[in-house]
C-alpha cells in the first residue's frame, strides 16, 4: 500500500530532525562552545600621523606645481610657443620675382633678367685624370685655359666656382659631360637668376648694372629701383613632419604679379650713331674722354646720352671704377663760350642791350689789371651781337655784362640754376659751383670771367637744360631718361611728372636762336652745316680747371652746342670732348663735326623736314654758280 502524498512530507522532516540531532550529540563541548561565543573584527594597525601629512602634502604640492605649470603654458608662455609650434609648422617663402625689364623709345630691350648657371667642380670626387676635366671644360668655358684649370684644381679640393654666369647653352654642354657614357663626378651646375644687358656698352652710362647681391649699381638700374623692383612678395605656408609643402596653403596668386616694363626716352638707333661717331674722334685726337647729350627742349627727354670710354655692364667687375660714373651728370667743367648765347639772353631780357647794339672789339682789354685778349688774339672792330657770336668775341662780351647791374647779373644767373642740381633722373645729379655773391661783385674781374664763361662751373646735363630754355621759348625744363611704366604693347600705365620754370621771354629765346645760326652759316660753327637745313650752334674752348685752383697748362675742354631746325627750333646737341692733343684742337675742330653726325642721324630717324628758307638758299647759290 502506497503512501498518500499528504504523508511524504512529513516523515522526510521527521528524517531530517533525528539526522541533525544525532550529530549535535556527536560534537563535543568545545566546538559547541567556540560556536556559540560571539565573534570580534580585528582592528588595522595605527599609521603614524607623520606618514599621512607627508602623502598629504606631496599630493597638495603636486596639484599646485601642476596647475601652476598649466597656468604658465596656457597663459604665460600661449604666446611664445604658438610661435614657436608656427615656425615648426609654417615656412616663410619670399619666391624669386625678376626685376622690370628696361626697354628704349622704341622697344628695344636694354636690360633683362635671365636664368645663368654657376659651375662649381670637387677635385675630390674626379673619376677621370684631373688634367683630362681640365682640358675638357676649358674647351667649353673658353675663357680660362687647361693649365690655370688645373692650378685652381690643386687649390682646394671642393667647392671652387669656376664661373657664375653660364648661358643656358654653355651648362648644356657641361651636363653631356656628366651623362657621357663615362660620366665626370664631381661638377655641379646651380641655376639662378642674373641681369642681362644685351646692348651690351651701348648704352651702360644710362642703364648701370645690378651687383651679385642683385642690387643696382649706376643709372637707372640704380636710380629708378622703386619701379625696378617689384613689390616684395612674402607668405606663409604650411608644411608636415617631413617639410613636404602642403598645396592647401599655397596662396593662389603666388606667381602673380605685374608685365609692365620700363621705358626710357633714349633711342638705341641714335645712340649707336653718336657713340659711333664720338669714338672716332677720341681716337682722332687722342682724347681722354668725350660725351654727347641730345636732348627734346620740349619736355627735356633725353633721346642720346653717351660718355666714352665706357664700360661692358655684364663684366662690370672687369671695368674700372670710375667708368660707372655719368660724368655728363657728375663732373663740372667750365662751359667756356658755349655759355655766350646765355649771357646774351641775360642782358636782352634785363633791357641792358638791345638786338641792334654793337660793340667794338680791339682785341684786349684790361680788367682790375688783367690783361684779356680774344682766343685768336686779334680784334675785330664793330660788332653786332650775331657778330660777337660768330667771332666768339672774348672782348665783346665783356663789354655786354659790363652794361649789367652786378648784382642784377648775379641774381639772373642764381635765377637759371647755377649752384643747384639740375633734377635728372640719374644718380650723382652734381650742383654747379657759383662764387657767393660778395665775393662775385666785389671785383669787376668777377664778372668779365664769367661773360665769356669761365670763374664759375657746371655739368654738361646743365649747359643742355640752359640751351633747351632758348630753344623752347624760354622755359627751363628737367632733362630726364625715364618715360614710364608700359605694358607689353607699349601703353603707357605711369609717366613721371618734371616742373618748368620760365626763365627768357619768348622774344628773346627767338633772337638767339636767330644768332645762333649765323655761327653755322657764317662763324666758327661751319663744321657743323648739313645741306638743306637751318642749324643754330656755338663752338668752345676753354681752359680746364685744375682742382687745386688755377688752370691745367696746356690741357682744355671742347665744345659744340647746337639747335636743330632753327625755323621750328626742338632738339639739343652738345658735344663735349675732354683733353684732345694736338695743335689744331678747338670746339670748331674736334666737337662741332661730331655734333653734324649725330644731327644727320636725328634728321633721319625724325623724319625732320628740310627747311624752306635754306632750300631756297641753296637754289640760288646754284644760280649763281651756273
Amino acid at each position: 500500500m502506497t503512501d498518500s502524498p499528504s504523508q511524504l512530507p512529513l516523515s522526510r522532516a521527521k528524517y531530517r530532525s533525528r539526522k541533525n540531532l544525532s550529530q549535535k550529540k556527536r560534537s563535543s563541548p568545545r566546538q559547541l562552545s567556540s560556536q556559540n561565543r560571539p565573534q570580534v573584527k580585528a582592528k588595522p594597525p595605527k599609521l603614524p600621523q607623520f606618514r599621512l601629512m607627508l602623502v598629504w602634502g606631496v599630493i597638495v604640492a603636486s596639484s599646485i606645481g601642476l596647475g601652476w605649470r598649466l597656468y604658465q603654458l596656457q597663459v604665460i608662455q600661449a604666446a611664445e610657443l604658438q610661435q614657436r609650434a608656427r615656425q615648426q609648422q609654417m615656412m616663410n617663402v619670399q619666391p624669386y620675382i625678376p626685376r622690370r625689364s628696361v626697354v628704349d623709345s622704341i622697344g628695344n630691350v636694354l636690360a633683362t633678367d635671365r636664368l645663368v648657371y654657376s659651375l662649381y667642380v670637387h677635385p675630390k670626387m674626379f673619376n677621370k685624370p684631373k688634367e683630362q676635366i681640365a682640358a675638357e671644360l676649358a674647351k667649353i668655358l673658353g675663357d680660362q685655359t687647361p693649365q690655370e684649370l688645373l692650378a685652381r684644381f690643386k687649390h682646394r679640393e671642393t667647392g671652387i666656382r669656376l664661373s657664375s654666369s653660364l648661358a643656358e647653352d654653355v651648362a648644356e654642354q657641361v651636363r653631356k659631360l656628366r651623362i657621357d657614357e663615362v660620366p665626370i663626378d664631381g661638377i655641379e651646375l646651380e641655376e639662378h637668376y642674373s641681369r642681362f644687358y644685351p646692348q651690351q656698352e651701348m648704352v651702360a652710362e644710362a642703364i648701370g648694372y645690378v651687383d651679385r647681391d642683385y642690387q643696382g649699381q649706376a643709372g637707372v638700374e640704380s636710380s629708378q629701383r622703386k619701379l625696378l623692383e617689384r613689390n616684395s612678395l612674402k607668405f606663409l605656408i604650411r608644411r608636415d613632419l617631413r617639410g613636404t609643402i602642403m598645396p592647401a596653403y599655397l596662396p593662389e596668386d603666388v606667381l602673380s604679379f605685374d608685365h609692365l616694363q620700363l621705358q626710357l626716352t633714349l633711342d638705341l638707333r641714335l645712340q649707336r650713331a653718336a657713340r659711333a661717331a664720338l669714338r672716332e674722334q677720341l681716337k682722332k685726337f687722342n682724347a681722354k674722354r668725350g660725351g654727347v647729350i641730345v636732348m627734346d627742349a620740349t619736355d627735356g627727354s633725353l633721346l642720346a646720352l653717351v660718355c666714352d670710354p665706357t664700360y661692358n655692364p655684364n663684366e662690370y667687375s672687369k671695368s674700372k671704377v670710375e667708368l660707372f660714373k655719368n660724368w655728363t651728370v657728375a663732373d663740372l667743367y667750365e662751359p667756356g663760350s658755349t655759355f655766350k648765347p646765355i649771357n646774351i639772353a641775360i642782358a636782352l631780357d634785363s633791357g641792358a642791350i638791345q638786338p641792334s647794339s654793337h660793340f667794338y672789339d680791339s682785341g684786349s682789354i684790361t680788367v682790375d689789371g688783367w690783361n684779356i685778349f680774344n682766343a685768336t688774339k686779334q680784334g675785330y672792330g664793330s660788332l653786332s651781337l650775331a657778330e660777337v657770336l660768330q667771332t666768339s668775341s672774348n672782348i665783346g662780351m665783356i663789354q655786354i655784362v659790363s652794361r649789367l647791374n652786378k648784382h642784377d647779373y648775379y641774381k639772373n644767373l642764381k635765377k637759371l640754376g647755377l649752384g643747384e642740381k639740375v633734377g635728372v633722373d640719374l644718380p650723382g645729379d652734381l650742383a654747379g659751383h657759383l662764387k657767393s655773391e660778395t665775393e662775385f661783385t666785389a671785383r669787376a674781374i668777377e664778372t668779365a670771367t664769367a661773360s665769356f664763361g669761365q670763374g664759375f662751373s657746371l655739368t654738361p646735363m646743365k649747359l643742355v637744360q640752359l640751351h633747351g630754355a632758348i630753344a623752347n621759348g624760354g622755359k627751363l625744363v628737367t632733362p630726364h631718361v625715364v618715360r614710364g611704366l608700359v605694358d607689353a604693347k607699349g601703353h603707357l600705365h605711369w609717366k613721371p611728372s618734371f616742373s618748368t620754370k620760365t626763365v627768357f621771354s619768348p622774344q628773346t629765346s627767338q633772337a638767339i636762336v636767330q644768332m645762333m645760326e649765323t655761327v653755322v652759316t657764317e662763324g666758327t660753327g661751319k663744321a657743323a652745316q648739313i645741306p638743306g637745313y637751318r642749324i643754330g650752334g656755338k663752338t668752345g674752348t676753354a681752359q680746364k680747371a685744375s682742382p687745386t685752383g688755377g688752370y691745367i697748362s696746356g690741357a682744355k675742354i671742347t665744345s659744340f652746342v647746337a639747335i636743330v631746325p632753327v625755323d621750328s627750333p626742338r632738339y639739343v646737341v652738345l658735344v663735349v670732348v675732354d683733353e684732345p692733343q694736338g695743335g689744331n684742337t678747338f670746339g670748331s675742330t674736334v666737337a662741332a663735326p661730331v655734333a653734324k653726325s649725330v644731327m644727320e642721324a636725328l634728321i633721319s630717324l625724325k623724319g625732320i623736314p628740310p627747311s624752306e628758307k635754306a632750300n631756297n638758299q641753296t637754289r640760288e647759290e646754284k644760280k649763281k654758280g651756273n
